[in-house]
């Protein structure tokens, strides 16, 4: 078989059954195997919106997924959703087409192999891969595409590169090849450190808190750690990234730490709590209020974490576990009597959760206080109308993280890889194509709608149902926020024109909600179809309206 045909059958071996990408001339030898192939092509707008798509496949699957771009440019274009990839460490495979090799250094049309002054695609893509390789041959195809697996799918994933050129794919190459590739076995991972000293430390604290992150997730240790905290009485805090681990608005959820959340569990670690557990969680900027002593002066700290690496990195724990937190955390269960909450912290967390609290910037107002009722009463909604199975990809994350009740943790997927504009529209469409039955929103501002609107089109072309729901404030609100807090108000590149966005949507042929008041709103969750059509949604806000959390930079 043409090695173009056993890529193809390389991705189904992975099990994956769509590929994201634009077609050029040098990968089309590939795009003509997939034609009869059982991997279904999404043709999209922009080479980036295919590697967001990409990771938004995997993000919901947690399996492998794809995208393919032609050489030079293609490629290129595909570095900021491969980088948020790497970031989140999703299994993304990136098949980037090359020119032939005999024109190698002679400046071939879009030539990137880094020969005779062309552009080195391998270097470009070297620190934000696990794994990259320009395939000059085929006699050591079987080795390449074996290390790639590993690289893909092993204990720590992300994405890895493979550049084939035109000439390399059109070459003849045995099917036995493909019984070269392992899929790799994650063994169990053993914790050496004893539980017993964390389990007395929980046993001698009074206030103790889980600090919940995303290492719970990649564990599949949610249920462990709900049912830990439930028996016990011990609340949990969230990182961002694992909002809903312990569903939100039940009696022992403090809700998000994180710089732009509301403040509520930080007040409480800061005025109350005397040991914190971290399970799988880090300590970085947004979660550690800009790494604020206060968060941990006078507790004891206990870290659960499979990466030895992430052990003491930021902090000194008194007790650290290398080990996987649902193994961790079911020992724990088994050791521990269930004595409860002593009453003194119940009469803490309950009083916590009756006061008023103000938030956790000193500059701050209360966000009861700030014209902000349509965007919480739409995070409402959105919890009530869907509990369970909707798939919410947001950029904004500001006002998610204080508002949205998140109930399952395959529920809301915030953009906290590199944090780029333009990501949530491909996520969720790649999200999508994974659960065609999942009512799906992508949540945005106006800036990064602009950076990625057209990608609208890739799902109307393809028939995906999805609700884009746009902040319309005709401004950048955290570069304004940070103009107006840090440099005397001096604006600057900040404010810009809006497009109808009636007119756009119509343009798309697709619906337009536009929400100005409750009543609007009201109308939206009452007539909408937002499980099964395209709907493009904006929610108008006062551009000098922002949360006045607290600003570094």
């Amino acid at each position: 078989m043409s090695v173009s045909e056993l890529i193809v059958r390389y991705l189904e071996r992975l099990g994956i059954d769509h590929i994201f990408g634009m077609p050029g001339a040098h990968v089309l030898p590939i795009y003509d195997r997939l034609h009869d192939s059982g991997v279904k092509s999404v043709l999209v707008k922009h080479e980036q919106g295919a590697a967001f798509m990409a990771g938004g496949y995997a993000r919901v699957s947690q399996r492998p997924s794809a995208c393919i771009a032609t050489a030079g440019p293609g490629a290129t274009n595909l570095i900021t959703g491969i980088a948020n990839a790497y970031a989140e460490r999703l299994p993304v495979l990136v098949i980037t087409g090359e020119t032939s090799t005999y024109i190698f250094g002679r400046g071939g049309l879009q030539e990137s192999s880094g020969e005779g002054g062309a552009i080195d695609q391998g270097a470009l893509f070297a620190s934000i891969t696990r794994y990259h390789r320009l395939v000059e041959r085929t006699d050591y195809l079987g080795q390449v595409l074996n290390q790639a697996t590993q690289a893909l799918l092993g204990r720590e994933p992300g994405p890895v590169l493979l550049s084939i050129p035109y000439n390399v794919q059109k070459e003849q190459v045995d099917a036995s090849v493909l019984e070269q590739i392992h899929l790799p076995r994650q063994p169990a991972i053993r914790h050496t450190t004893p539980t017993n000293a964390l389990a007395g430390l929980i046993r001698a604290a009074h206030t103790p808190v889980i600090v919940a992150g995303y290492g719970c997730i990649q564990a599949g240790a949610r249920e462990t750690v709900a049912a830990f905290s439930e028996r016990f009485n011990i609340p949990v805090t969230t990182s961002l990234k694992a909002k809903g681990v312990v569903a939100e608005g039940t009696p022992l959820a403090l809700g998000c730490l994180g710089v732009t959340s509301n403040g509520n569990a930080y007040r409480y670690l800061v005025d109350h709590a005397d040991l914190l557990v971290f399970l799988g969680a880090g300590f970085n900027e947004r979660t550690s209020y800009l790494w604020d002593a206060k968060l941990l002066t006078g507790k004891k700290i206990a870290q659960v974490d499979r990466d030895a690496a992430q052990l003491g990195r930021v902090f000194q724990p008194d007790v650290a576990i290398c080990g996987d937190v649902r193994a961790v955390m079911e020992e724990l269960l088994a050791t521990l009597e269930a004595d409860g909450m002593p009453p003194k912290a119940r009469a803490l967390l309950d009083g916590h959760r009756a006061a008023t609290l103000p938030p956790a910037s000193g500059d701050a107002a209360p966000a009861e206080a700030e014209p902000f009722h349509l965007i919480q009463a739409f995070f409402s909604g959105l919890a009530q109308r869907f509990p369970h199975n909707a798939l919410v990809f947001d950029d904004n994350i500001v006002f998610a993280q204080s508002y949205f009740d998140v109930s399952d943790r395959n529920h809301y997927f915030p953009n906290s890889g590199i944090s780029s504009l333009g990501h949530a529209i491909p996520a969720a469409i790649g999200a999508r194509c994974f659960a065609p039955d999942s009512p799906t929103f992508a949540i945005l501002g106006d800036g990064g709608f602009q950076m990625c609107c057209m990608e609208m089109m890739t799902a109307v072309n393809y028939g995906i149902p999805l609700n884009v729901v746009v902040i319309n404030n005709g401004t950048l609100s955290l570069i304004r926020k940070n103009q107006f807090q840090l440099y005397g108000e001096r604006y600057i590149d900040c404010d810009f024109a809006n497009p109808d966005f009636g007119l756009l949507a119509q343009s798309f042929g697709v619906q337009h909600y536009r929400i100005e008041t409750a009543a609007d709103l009201d109308a939206l969750f009452a007539r909408a179809d937002l499980t099964g059509a395209i709907n493009l949604i904006e929610i108008l806000l006062d551009k000098h309206a922002f949360p006045r959390y607290l600003s570094a930079r």
